[in-house]
């Protein structure tokens, strides 16, 4: 009983003893939070475990912000930077206060009420300008992002890598950079937080795919204009250079450009007002320029109809769209039908495939008083029986009219009693080719509308 009594004894003492050395730990340990922050306080997301009041604040002093960029730059902002500091040393003293030194045992179950917001302040404008003067944000470094590019060359179209570029999407930097300060966080990828500006599209989009297939379909056009016996032929190495793709992947044509190629075949291939070479019906050979006879490329059609067939991706040979054509693209073009003025000898002659219909002498335009009849390679516009020809000063019926130059044209004039010799000079008409009752009949009888009439000296 003595052995086992004093055995109690001793353990009771042990007992009293730990008790003894807990509650001298935990009382040093509350001595210790009477002028230091519970474990795990953190301010701002600043951690002030342990640290006196006065402590605490030169703990913000040393906050730095490291910003992480592209191309592995990293810039900082700093506290002194930017005048950051805690609200008030009264606001970090309350929060002290309202640590019980006793209560740190429960302090660390209970780590998410130690963590306070809301007690930094800083200089905004300050910030605004060191923020304004970052390296990222130098306009002179800034590369823009660009979207891929499509570049011909002789295998077709290849697809230009996108650029990323480094440009900065400002708002979100900014509202990040404000969040971080204020939570206390020290480090920001940019990357991350997605405030770069991308490019709308990238090498794999189905829209960069799609305008490269399409490029590649209007360059394999193949297209053979033919004049007469010659040709022109256009394909890729030309055509490319019509095409740009826009912001959005489509294919825009520039359609001045296509004008300034139809516009080109028209100076070599159209041949209204050119001189020709004619020869006469006594067999010299006159040279004949202006008039508007000869071949015309509707140049707005054309270009209309080319974009067409590229779009098609179109191999084909065809003759461009004409305004007007001629008899034939062959020697001076007028070709086996045509009439024929000779204004000096006042003569008129009408041949039909090769063949002479009928020649007569007639009257051309009044020379003394500045209507002579224009000189030039023209075409008759349309026929017209019994017609009413009117003018200033006058109102004349006649029954054949055969206009080739706007209001200018071959009829019959019915009011003269002669024609042929130097009547013209002083006597002659207000342009037209006056002729015989019977001449204009039998041409009239016998043209078509598209004729060619050369009128010349």
């Amino acid at each position: 009983m003595e052995i086992a009594k004093s055995k109690l004894v001793k353990n009771k003492k042990g007992i009293i003893i730990s008790f003894c050395s807990v509650l001298v730990i935990y009382l040093g340990i509350s001595i210790y939070f009477t002028n230091h922050f519970y474990f795990s306080t953190k301010i701002n997301s600043i951690d002030v475990s342990g640290k006196t009041v006065e402590a605490v604040g030169e703990e913000i002093k040393a906050y730095t912000l490291k910003l992480e960029e592209r191309e592995a730059v990293n810039e900082e902002i700093k506290a002194e930077d930017i005048g950051l500091k805690y609200a008030s040393e009264d606001k970090i003293q309350a929060l002290k206060d309202s640590q019980n030194p006793f209560g740190w045992v429960a302090s660390i179950f209970n780590k998410d009420e130690n963590n306070v917001s809301d007690m930094v302040t800083y200089d905004k404008e300050l910030l605004k300008k060191y923020v304004d003067k970052l390296s990222c944000l130098d306009s002179s470094k800034i590369i823009e992002p660009q979207n891929p590019k499509l570049e011909y060359t002789d295998n077709g179209y290849k697809i230009i890598d996108e650029v990323s570029g480094n440009k900065i999407k400002k708002d979100i930097l900014d509202a990040n950079v404000v969040n971080a300060i204020l939570t206390g966080e020290t480090t920001i990828n940019l990357e991350s937080i997605n405030c770069y500006e991308t490019p709308k599209y990238t090498v794999s989009s189905q829209e960069v795919v799609d305008a490269k297939n399409n490029l590649d379909k209007y360059t394999a056009s193949k297209i053979t204009y033919t004049f007469g016996e010659k040709t022109e032929s256009l394909d890729g190495s030309t055509i490319h250079n019509w095409l740009n793709v826009d912001e959005n992947m489509g294919i825009i044509f520039d359609e001045k450009k296509i004008e300034d190629y139809v516009d080109t075949l028209g100076s070599k291939y159209n041949t209204v007002g050119n001189t020709r070479d004619f020869k006469t019906s006594s067999g010299t050979t006159v040279k004949v320029s202006g008039g508007t006879y000869g071949w015309l490329i509707n140049s707005e059609e054309e270009v209309q109809a080319l974009i067409t067939s590229i779009k098609e991706g179109q191999t084909i040979t065809k003759e461009p769209i004409y305004s007007q054509k001629g008899i034939t693209r062959n020697a001076n073009e007028i070709g086996s039908t045509y009439v024929e003025i000779n204004m000096s000898n006042q003569h008129l002659s009408f041949y039909k495939n090769g063949s002479l219909i009928v020649e007569g002498s007639v009257v051309t335009g009044n020379v003394s008083n500045g209507t002579s009849t224009p000189t030039g390679t023209y075409y008759i516009e349309y026929v017209e029986k019994n017609a009413t020809l009117k003018g200033e000063g006058y109102s004349v019926p006649v029954s054949y009219w055969m206009p080739f130059n706007n209001g200018i044209g071959i009829h019959d004039a019915t009011w003269r009693s002669s024609f042929g010799g130097s009547i013209y000079k002083s006597s002659g008409s207000h342009g037209c080719v006056n002729a015989p009752y019977s001449l204009a009949n039998t041409i009239f009888n016998n043209i078509d509308a598209g004729t060619p009439v050369v009128c010349f000296y």
